[in-house]
């Protein structure tokens, strides 16, 4: 096992990755921008070491990959932990880690290169035996073409970027006209975005639900999974809850799906932690979207289900270990319901809402909270407005939920604007009871005033 990991990211996901350091009895060295470093977030205080990494806007501090590469080796790292978002999936990043000596905890730059990629991964999908959704064979040249294959698909019909990510480049269109006009606003947006314009298509599949499997693989070629978690309840494709496992999905569809994406993983050689992302149409099958090459903010729900410390697994396969368990080891014990509390007012069209946290305090059964915050905290105004993760586990889903909702009745948290009493209307709400809400489900609701 490592000595010393440096965890390049911040907020919730370093503060987690801190403690799972902790745990394995391994120093964690903090990167931090001036920002965070004024904050008065303790898990900067429980680090071994903090390294400033620049200022506070995300360029000049968790995305500067040769500073970050830097720091990591300057404090003595043996490995560094990229967490999610900024720097996670960049294949770059990882390469660059690699050529200075620092170990990378997550998948190689090869893989996380073919997944990164929509159309790759479509391809590698399919090769691996994994169902996707009917759309282009590959990138779209223009406009006209898009229209071609949309006729042949039949619509509804979504265009996508090929480099996307976060439901940017994203349009769904119902004709030609549509069509014509969405190619050229996906095509500018994903240029903007992403710094590249290529675009794809794929049949729209409506009433769609969002469901993923948590695999892990080792780098020899031996993977599991740990089951599904649904993550239908979104706002925008950002995803606001989620829940392990799907209400809609079978015991049998658990066991078919999850095996196939452990092979798919098996086959790529992949190693460490990854997510098979899904869409579920009414008839019931699921087709593969996309994969995450790193451990998703929502991955709580599947530790609380399966009793496994993800983040602790992903630290020793990086150490070069192998699997502890075969499949078969890996059992589920009831449910899971995970809420993000965000900095953001709902009434003002979620507006982020950074600021003082004045009071903190979230808790109760079969609860557990993820975050970097406690009273006193800043939040900046540069970063995601994620503040924390509010994990409820029962016997069964009534019981999860009954307990989420005692929770969030019960829990204080001012100084900003957040999303927590929005959270107590979906939970309340019938749809959500009856486990039938669909991607377009929360835009639907918040519109009719249903919640």
């Amino acid at each position: 096992m490592f000595h010393r990991v440096f965890i390049a990211n911040r907020g919730e996901v370093a503060a987690r990755m801190v403690r799972a350091c902790r745990d394995l009895g391994v120093d964690a060295v903090c990167g931090a921008s001036t920002a965070d470093m004024q904050a008065g977030f303790p898990y900067l205080e429980e680090a071994a070491e903090v390294i400033c990494l620049g200022r506070g806007p995300a360029a000049e501090s968790y995305l500067a990959m040769d500073r970050v590469v830097q720091a990591a080796r300057q404090s003595r790292c043996a490995a560094l932990h990229p967490g999610w978002g900024f720097l996670a999936e960049n294949a770059r990043f990882a390469d660059l880690c690699k050529q200075f000596g620092v170990t990378f905890i997550g998948p190689s730059a090869g893989v996380m290169d073919l997944m990164g990629r929509k159309v790759s991964a479509r391809r590698a999908a399919v090769e691996a035996g994994l169902p996707v959704v009917p759309g282009s064979q590959g990138l779209l040249a223009d406009a006209e073409q898009a229209v071609i294959v949309a006729e042949e698909i039949g619509y509804p019909v979504a265009l996508k970027a090929d480099a996307g990510g976060g439901g940017r480049g994203i349009r769904r269109c119902e004709n030609a006209a549509e069509v014509r006009i969405a190619f050229v606003d996906a095509s500018r947006e994903a240029a903007a975005a992403f710094g590249d314009s290529s675009i794809y298509l794929e049949k729209y599949l409506d009433g769609g639900r969002h469901i993923e499997f948590q695999i892990f693989g080792d780098g020899h070629g031996n993977a599991v999974h740990f089951g599904e978690r649904e993550c239908s309840v979104q706002r925008r494709h950002q995803k606001l809850l989620e829940e392990a496992g799907a209400p809609c999905l079978t015991a049998e569809q658990r066991d078919h799906y999850g095996k196939i994406s452990a092979q798919a993983a098996a086959h790529w050689n992949y190693a460490g932690a990854g997510t098979m992302e899904f869409l579920r149409a009414e008839n019931g099958d699921l087709y593969f979207l996309e994969m995450n090459t790193r451990l998703q903010v929502e991955h709580p729900v599947t530790e609380m289900i399966t009793g496994t410390d993800l983040a602790q697994l992903q630290f020793r396969i990086a150490a070069g270990q192998p699997l502890p368990m075969k499949q078969a080891d890996i059992q589920w014990s009831g449910h899971a319901i995970e809420v993000r509390i965000n900095a953001e007012d709902p009434d003002q069209d979620f507006r982020p809402s950074p600021g003082t946290i004045e009071t903190f305090e979230v808790g109760g059964e079969g609860i557990r909270v993820d975050t970097h915050l406690a009273a006193g905290s800043r939040i900046p105004p540069f970063y995601d407005s994620l503040i924390a993760k509010v994990i409820a586990h029962g016997e069964n889903r009534e019981q999860a939920i009954e307990r989420m909702q005692n929770c969030l009745a019960n829990s204080q948290i001012s100084g900003v604007p957040t999303t927590l009493p929005l959270h107590q209307r979906i939970l309340a709400s019938a749809a959500f009871q009856a486990g039938e809400c669909d991607t377009l489900w929360l835009a639907r609701a918040m519109e009719s005033q249903e919640i």
